[in-house]
Order: structure tokens, then C-alpha cells, then sequence
């Protein structure tokens, strides 16, 4: 199967597609994908397809009809090659999806590219015409063609699915390369910073990162930055970062978070693309493809972010203490913990979401970006704990790579993981992988204890008068925007969206609301007005005092010569 794809009509918003194809049959279903790697949501690509055509090799026209709203059924009576036409709208100018304008070109290839199932595994090439009022620049984690202008070649389907393509208004930051494999930085109107000092800081975590597992799988990689947004996408040979620059680099934590944003992304080409639950490919595009290890495939993935900007020297001891810290407190102090398991998040997030049901008044969800990491964290000290310092989850991942990944050429499976964390750490683990499929609470001191890590699990009361409501102004009107579980307003039956109208008989506004932690104590009542879907009401409220764990991190004050042995290792990354 042959693309050329052209974007003439960048004004708008219309990528044309031609397609050649030798597939042989009588009837052949050209499908659009519904979902695409990395982002795990069905997304509605075939909705955006417009003008389809199809002819035979001689340019006469051929019967096609749609079984499905994702499926074109051709006739091909001739059984020769066919030639298709269509046009993609492209307007969500997001990571996952296809955008189109004319100043850039963001291509998704699942949200472009028709494919037949028998052909899935199977070679394709891709012609790629930039709109003429650019330059000739292509961004893309593929190879080309030698000899052919900007034509791409991948070895399946899988393959190209995961590798976009950037077009437009572009700028290359200073190359590097890490075992001699180029990396580039490509940008869509990136803003005023310092280049070479943030491509400098970015080879320290390639060269981190791809230290841990001690090869680079690839020829070259490309840091595709898209431009402003929220989020970024992993691929096999390239990433895809909503970033505008310089808004990472105005303090040393929004710096911090930038970095630990970007290791996320790059590392997954390890963990996930390569070292890989068994389910996340050979993909099918035409459903979810459900698997319980995204507490592994993306929280491992964040305990290694911080290890990886750590060990590269781009944040502090104190930094990653409390990036840990923040995950434990976003996990334990929401109601979701009493609820779903790491295991049931991970696989329930087509429905759920990646962070969990956010928007449900009483979430019963979790989000696996906090769990994992920490589940990651106890893991990596038993298996330190264990074996005196000699092994750590750097082996356990390094094992992964290449014993399933290179020599098998597959994905692990959950019972296949377990045996080799515990071949490597020489013991069983039944306790931890209990917490990671269940919601029994966690031992954390024990497991931070082998690392030389104490955490504050005592419930705290904290000072003030507490109603567990936040609000937000929307049209002049002070909103409900978020209850917090089992405060005085949650037992009250209040819950997010609703409007605040009065405060104490007063007009509810952020000044009157404020005065209420302010001038009133636990055990004070206030009367607040309340609109819930067009239904006025009176709610009496008694103030409390809010109560917490703290989950903060410290050093233990006297470590034994193992604990302070593993601290040691494990922060300075030797």
C-alpha cells in the first residue's frame, strides 16, 4: 500500500490522500482507525473523512458502500490494483489527532491513513508534498527512501501508526547525538530561550535514560514540538510534545516540571514501545486493546522521570522527594483508593480515562500516573533490600528489553513479569503485588524504610475552619468547582457545578466566601443558597477542621549501613 498525501487546501483544513493498492480480493474493507498508540481513547477519525473515491487501474470508478461508520467496503470485480482518493478535515490541534493550517501540518497517522487487515503487517510508504508556502522540512521518527523526495518507508502498520509527522512553520534546535544516533529538537514557532543551553540539558537525559537499559534501539530520533497545548504522546523513534518553551524556563520548578515532562516521553520508547505488556501490540485497530499493566507501561514511567532528571542533575534531592510526595497525596487523600485497584484503572481506562473519572461528583476512580510510580518506588527498594544492593529495577527493566523485546520479539505477560521481578529480586512478592491489585492500604514506611526514606503517615488536623468547597467564577456567577470527599459540604449533599448564590443571606461572591475560613471557627454554622439544575435551596452547613496525611518524605535519621547504602545508590543514580 502507497500514500501520497498532499495540502494544497491547508486554508482549509483538508489533507487529500491518494492511495495505490495491489491487495488482492474482490471485496476489501479500507477501515480509519479508531484509536492510535500511546493515547488510550477511541477517537471518532473516520467522522473527518470526506470525498472518497475509488477506481481501477484503467480509472474506471468501482461500487463501494460502508458496512460501518469506520469501514469503506470496495468492490473490486477486477481483482487488479485500485486506486483510492480522500480528504481528511483536520481542525483538533491536539497530539493525538490531525491538524491542518497554513502555517503547520500535525499528522496522527491513525487519523489519515486507511488500512486493509491483511495488510497490517505487512510494508508501506508514504509520499509526503508539504504545503508549497513552506519549506521542504518533514519531521518523522521514519526512515525515507533513498533516491525519493520525501518518501517514508515503514515496516508495518504498527510501525507507521506510530510515528507522526510535522510540517510548517518549523524550526531545528542544535542537534546532538547520543551512541553515535542523531537527535533533533523540531519546533512550530517555539518562542525566545536559551537553545543550545536547553538542547545541552536535554542530552543529559537522553543520555541518562538510555544509559538504564545500555542500547539505543533506534537510527535517529525527533522531539516533534507542536506547538502551545497541553500533554505529549510517545512513539518508537520520535515523541510528540505540546510545548511552548518558554514558559518552562521562568523558575527552576516550572523548568523541573518541563524536564521531568520531556524524560517521561523519551523513556517510553523503552518502557512501553519495546518493554511491553503483551497486549499493547500487534495492535487492533478497531477496538480498545485493554491490558492491567498501564500501572507498569506508564506509572514505572514516571518513577523513572524522576530518577532520570535526577541522576542527570537537573533537580534536587528535595525535588524528587516531593514529586513522589505529590503522587502519594494525589492518590491516598481522594476516595478512588478505597475503590479501584491499579490493575482495574489500567484497564478501565478506555472508559475512564487516563487520570480516572476527573469529572464524576464522587470520583471512585484512581489514576494510575500516581499509583504506578509509587508501586515502582517500593519495588525497586525490596528488590535493593533484597539483595543486599546488588540488583535493582534497572535489572529488572534491562531483562525485559532483552530477553522479551530482542530475543522473543514480543511482549511480557502479567504472571511473566511478576516471575522475573521476583527471579531477580530472589524472593516472592506476593505483598506487592497484592497493593497493585487491590486496594489494600500499602505499608509504605516498611517499603520507604529499605531505601532509608521515612513518610509522615499520621493523620494531622489542620488549622482553621474547613467547608471542603472550592469555587470558581464563571459569568459573573461564584461556581462549585470542586467538593472535597467526606468535607462538611460533601455530607451535606453539595456537589461540583452547582452555583453558590448566598452566603449567610449576603450575595455570594469570592470575598464573602473567603471571609468564612477567615472570621468563622470549627463548629460555627453558616446558611448557604444553593442552585443545583434549575433547584434552588437553603443548605446548613457546620464548619469543621480538615484532616490529612501529609505523606511528606524524609530521610531516616539513623540509618543502618544498607539503608544509607541504597539511599546513596538510588538518588545519585551510581
Amino acid at each position: 500500500m502507497q500514500y501520497a498525501v498532499s495540502m494544497e487546501k491547508a486554508a482549509d483544513h483538508l489533507y487529500h490522500v491518494e492511495l495505490s493498492s495491489t491487495s488482492p480480493g474482490e471485496v476489501l474493507d479500507y477501515k480509519m482507525c479508531v484509536w492510535t498508540p500511546g493515547y488510550y481513547q477511541i477517537i471518532d477519525y473516520a467522522g473527518a473523512v470526506q470525498n472518497f473515491t475509488v477506481t481501477n487501474a484503467e480509472g474506471t470508478a468501482l461500487k463501494f458502500d460502508k458496512p460501518d461508520k469506520n469501514t469503506w467496503r470496495v468492490y473490486n470485480t477486477t481483482k487488479g490494483p485500485v486506486k483510492i482518493s480522500y480528504d481528511v478535515k483536520a481542525v483538533v490541534n491536539f497530539v493525538g489527532n490531525i491538524y491542518l493550517d497554513e502555517t503547520k501540518g500535525y499528522i496522527t497517522p491513525g487519523g489519515l491513513f486507511m488500512y486493509l487487515d491483511k495488510e497490517l503487517r505487512n510494508p508501506v510508504t508514504i509520499q509526503m508534498k508539504p504545503y508549497s508556502k513552506w519549506s521542504n522540512l518533514v519531521a518523522t521518527g521514519l526512515d525515507t527512501i533513498a533516491g525519493k523526495y520525501h518518501t517514508f518507508k515503514a515496516d508495518d502498520f504498527d510501525v507507521l501508526y506510530d510515528s507522526p509527522f510535522l510540517m510548517g512553520e518549523l524550526e531545528s534546535l542544535p542537534p546532538f547525538t547520543v551512541d553515535n544516533k542523531p537527535h533533533n529538537f523540531i519546533g512550530y514557532h517555539l518562542p525566545e530561550f536559551d537553545r543550545q543551553a536547553f538542547m545541552n540539558d536535554l542530552h543529559k537525559i537522553v543520555k541518562t535514560g538510555s544509559d538504564i537499559i545500555g542500547e539505543v534501539p533506534y537510527t535517529h530520533y525527533t522531539f516533534l514540538s507542536i506547538g502551545q497545548g497541553g500533554g505529549g504522546i510517545e512513539h518508537l523513534n520520535s515523541t510528540s510534545l505540546s510545548f511552548s518553551g518558554g514558559e518552562g524556563f521562568n523558575s527552576p520548578e516550572a523548568r523541573k516540571k518541563l524536564y521531568n515532562f520531556i524524560a517521561h516521553e523519551y523513556f517510553h520508547h523503552y518502557n512501553v514501545k519495546r518493554i511491553r505488556p503483551i497486549e499493547l501490540g500487534p495492535f487492533d485497530y478497531s477496538k480498545e486493546n485493554h491490558t492491567n499493566m498501564l500501572w507498569v507501561s506508564e506509572g514505572f514511567t514516571v518513577y523513572y522521570e524522576y530518577l532520570i532528571v535526577r541522576h542527570a542533575g537537573l533537580m534536587t534531592e528535595d525535588d524528587m522527594l516531593a514529586d513522589f510526595q505529590g503522587n502519594l497525596r494525589n492518590y491516598e487523600n481522594q476516595p478512588g483508593h478505597l475503590y479501584q485497584s491499579a490493575t482495574q484503572a489500567s484497564y478501565n481506562t478506555w472508559g475512564d480515562g487516563p487520570n480516572g473519572r476527573v469529572n464524576d461528583d464522587f470520583n471512585k476512580t484512581i489514576s494510575y500516573y500516581d499509583k504506578g510510580p509509587i508501586l515502582g518506588l517500593m519495588l525497586d527498594f525490596n528488590i535493593r533490600h533484597a539483595t543486599k544492593n546488588k540488583k535493582t529495577i534497572d535489572d529488572v527493566m534491562r531483562l525485559l528489553y532483552y530477553k522479551y523485546y530482542k530475543q522473543q520479539k514480543r511482549g511480557f505477560t502479567e504472571q511473566e513479569f511478576r516471575n522475573e521481578c521476583e527471579k531477580i529480586a530472589g524472593t516472592k512478592m506476593p505483598e506487592l503485588f497484592e497493593y497493585a491489585a487491590t486496594v489494600k492500604p500499602p505499608d509504605y514506611p516498611k517499603y520507604f524504610a529499605y531505601g532509608g526514606l521515612a513518610v509522615d503517615t499520621v493523620t494531622q488536623t489542620l488549622p482553621g475552619a474547613w467547608l471542603g468547597i472550592t469555587t470558581r467564577l464563571i459569568n459573573d456567577t461564584l461556581t462549585i468547582a470542586a467538593v472535597d470527599y467526606q468535607s462538611p459540604a460533601f455530607n451535606k449533599g453539595i456537589r461540583r457545578r452547582s452555583k453558590l448564590l448566598t452566603i449567610g443571606g449576603k450575595p455570594a461572591t469570592r470575598e464573602t466566601f473567603g471571609e468564612i475560613t477567615q472570621t468563622r471557627k470549627p463548629g460555627d454554622s453558616v446558611v448557604l443558597g444553593i442552585e443545583k439544575d434549575g433547584v434552588k435551596q437553603d443548605v446548613i452547613l457546620t464548619l469543621a477542621q480538615k484532616r490529612e496525611k501529609s505523606f511528606k518524605i524524609t530521610r531516616l535519621p539513623n540509618p543502618d549501613a544498607l539503608q544509607a547504602a541504597i539511599y546513596k545508590s538510588w538518588m545519585e543514580g551510581k
